[in-house]
């Protein structure tokens, strides 16, 4: 199972690959109304020289979250480290049918894991949408620089369709087309909303009634604050920015809710199940299985039943 969680993630990252480094997809190719007011936003210039640039930005959705889930679930393991409370459900363990990991590293490999897939499906996501819809940036029309002279913009409401009406930069043009939705507003919530529902599912009422909700706040008053930034800057519309904001949030929701609360279920059903068999083995009834290994730690003793 673990071999094809594996392969799915690889895809995944492989897919975003070829929408985020290669040429292999292009925009759809809208036309525009000859001096929209809507598209004349003066140029911002590249992304590197935003407030928020792409290094800055980037770093932080891959170190935040492997940096903060680390040390929340060290903080943890110590605080419980002679009590076996948190990780009563944790106690099935193989690797190999030889060796025993730790709880504490398979809860943090678990979340970054989840984490990481959640971030490449939303940046297909993201990807996807301004692929499909070619939306056009505040600032279309200071990098297409269009010469209205050949195309009789007389009349402000002439409707230009033509793909070579642009005569400016053609990288500039493309990235020009891909903003709906924005990817970098999409991208800060994701990472702020699940790392927020996962800190308050840790911390809980035991870590103080405002710790939680600060931190979680934080990140996502940080995330919102990215987006802003976009349509301050005329890199995006507010409609991409909170089209892109509303899918992040979906995807984390979604993982959160149906990926890691499915494991927990699935740790209480093992439990239960072993139970019953213990019992059931108790009556005089013989528990046979093959070639697997469960392995429970008690407080002082590791018992291997076969």
């Amino acid at each position: 199972m673990l071999y094809f969680q594996v392969v799915i993630l690889a895809a995944v990252m492989m897919l975003v690959y070829y929408c985020e480094f290669t040429d292999t997809f292009s925009p759809t190719e809208q036309g525009f109304i000859c001096r929209d007011p809507t598209l004349s936003k003066p140029d911002p210039g590249p992304e590197q020289e935003s407030r928020v640039q792409p290094v800055f930005l980037y770093s932080v959705l891959g170190g935040l979250p492997v940096v903060l889930i680390s040390g929340v679930e060290l903080i943890i393991f110590l605080l419980h480290l002679n009590s076996h409370s948190l990780y009563a459900q944790e106690k099935a363990v193989v690797m190999g049918d030889c060796c025993y990991l730790n709880p504490m590293v398979r809860r943090t490999f678990r979340f970054l894991g989840v984490y990481a897939f959640g971030l490449f499906t939303t940046d297909i996501f993201l990807n996807a949408g301004q692929l499909i819809t070619g939306s056009l940036a505040p600032h279309f029309l200071s990098v297409c620089q269009p010469n209205y002279s050949t195309f009789c913009c007389d009349d402000t409401s002439t409707f230009i369709s033509q793909s070579d009406a642009c005569m400016g930069d053609p990288d500039d043009i493309i990235r020009a087309r891909k903003t709906f939705p924005c990817k970098e507003a999409g991208l800060s919530v994701f990472t702020a909303v699940y790392l927020s529902m996962y800190i308050m599912s840790c911390v809980g009422p035991g870590g103080g009634c405002l710790t939680g909700p600060l931190v979680s706040l934080s990140l996502v008053g940080l995330a919102v604050l990215t987006g802003i930034n976009r349509v301050a800057e005329y890199r995006n519309h507010w409609s991409d920015v909170v089209a892109g904001q509303a899918i992040g949030v979906a995807v984390a929701v979604f993982l959160v809710v149906f990926v890691v609360q499915y494991f927990k279920k699935r740790r209480v059903m093992s439990r239960s199940l072993s139970d019953a068999g213990t019992a059931n083995n108790e009556e005089g009834f013989n528990i046979t299985t093959t070639e697997k290994y469960i392995i429970t730690q008690s407080s002082g003793s590791v018992s291997e039943i076969t």
